[in-house]
């Protein structure tokens, strides 16, 4: 596998949660045009599927490097919060067996899409039925996959191995929205992997706190970290 198969719906989404995938003259536009039109006119007619789902894969994939040897063959039930299309679980799967995945998602995009801190966490790009079919073409099993829309569903209550929310929890909205879920859903040696601006914070949250990654090239230069055990249990 080199790329992901996507249909043009798709690739637009993944364009409005991965805006550097586009190539100068679309940014170009973006920045003439406003992001109004770009996100509601442009990305539905000028994103070529096939380019997206190339270099989405490729980004992807350097994101999955950032984690491999962190996940065990013990680890079997992942949850994804914020992790838009689900191209990361889509590489795990395809890297380990036996891997059960949960997504926790928006479901609707934002008329005009805004990167950066949002403390009601109300900014979205995600469309949960594009979502199934993506992950399902792309090879996750359907019978190992659910998908649960943050603001309707019931939130899945059993305990997760390894929790993923890369550029997402604390990076656009407040880790203490999730804090008591994610205290629920672990378990002694559950993984969260996140990133933050402010990784010294998670020390008087979590007893093992790791850094994985230095992002000095991202808009908040952040910090990948892996956390487990809550310390307030």
């Amino acid at each position: 596998m080199s790329k992901f198969f996507l249909q043009q719906k798709t690739a637009r989404l993944i364009v409005l949660q991965r805006i550097e995938l586009i190539n100068p003259l679309l940014k170009k536009l973006r920045k003439l045009l406003g992001r109004y039109v770009f996100s509601n006119f442009i990305t539905k007619y000028f994103i070529d599927p096939n380019i997206i789902g190339k270099s989405y894969y490729e980004v992807m994939n350097k994101e999955f490097m950032t984690i491999k040897d962190f996940i065990e063959p013990k680890d079997k039930f992942f949850l994804s919060i914020g992790g838009g299309m689900g191209g990361l679980e889509i590489i795990i799967n395809k890297n380990f067996n036996n891997k059960f995945f949960s997504f926790i998602e928006k479901n609707y995009v934002s008329k005009k899409v805004k990167y950066g801190w949002d403390n009601k966490n109300t900014e979205a790009y995600n469309d949960l039925n594009l979502q199934k079919v993506f992950l399902e073409e792309n090879g996750i099993d359907s019978a190992k996959l659910n998908i649960f829309d943050f603001d309707k569903d019931i939130l899945p209550d059993n305990k997760f191995d390894v929790v993923i929310s890369l550029l997402s929890l604390d990076y656009h909205y407040d880790f203490n929205i999730y804090k008591n879920y994610l205290k629920k859903i672990s378990h002694q040696n559950t993984k969260i992997i996140f990133d933050t601006i402010r990784d010294d914070y998670f020390l008087n949250i979590f007893k093992n706190v790791k850094v994985l990654k230095n992002q000095d090239k991202t808009m908040h230069k952040s910090k990948r970290i892996l956390c487990s055990q809550f310390l307030d249990w």
